[in-house]
């Protein structure tokens, strides 16, 4: 088991690398079923006459797969706790694309008002296996110090 990070731990600059994850068109499609119903992440032949040119995962599928692959690497005590986040796509998913996490520390702020914990930036750029950025995120995340106890 990985050692659970607190906010002392962390340093602007850290970078933490995630685990590979595949996805499939059945995956894409099962997931815009529920969640994203529109042509271009449902069907091969409607995709084509859409700006995506081709079947394309929801971007908010992404985001999932990226929360997955996210909370699998960077191993912050208590957990990832959300405070906030900026998402782009710059380039559509594809099936097929074998997607990972790299994410790096950019800004750490200790909490005035608490002491006991702190807010911490992180850029979290999703890549295809080609080295293409399918997603950033620059994220808030909340950090705890170590109990003194």
């Amino acid at each position: 088991m990985t050692q659970k990070l607190h906010l002392e731990d962390l340093k602007i600059g850290d970078v933490f690398k995630s685990d590979a994850y595949a996805i499939t068109t059945e995956e894409i499609k099962a997931f815009a079923e529920h969640y994203d119903p529109q042509p271009f992440h449902l069907d091969e032949e409607a995709a084509r006459d859409t700006f995506f040119q081709g079947l394309a995962a929801s971007g908010w599928h992404i985001c999932a797969i990226t929360m997955r692959l996210f909370v699998g690497s960077v191993p912050i005590a208590g957990g990832i706790i959300g405070a906030g986040s900026d998402v782009s796509w710059p380039q559509p998913t594809r099936p097929g694309d074998v997607l990972h996490v790299e994410s790096t520390i950019l800004d750490i702020t200790p909490s005035k008002s608490k002491p006991d914990r702190g807010i911490v930036t992180i850029q979290s750029d999703t890549f295809n296996q080609r080295g293409e950025r399918c997603q950033r995120a620059v994220s808030k995340v909340l950090a705890f110090v170590r109990s003194q106890g």
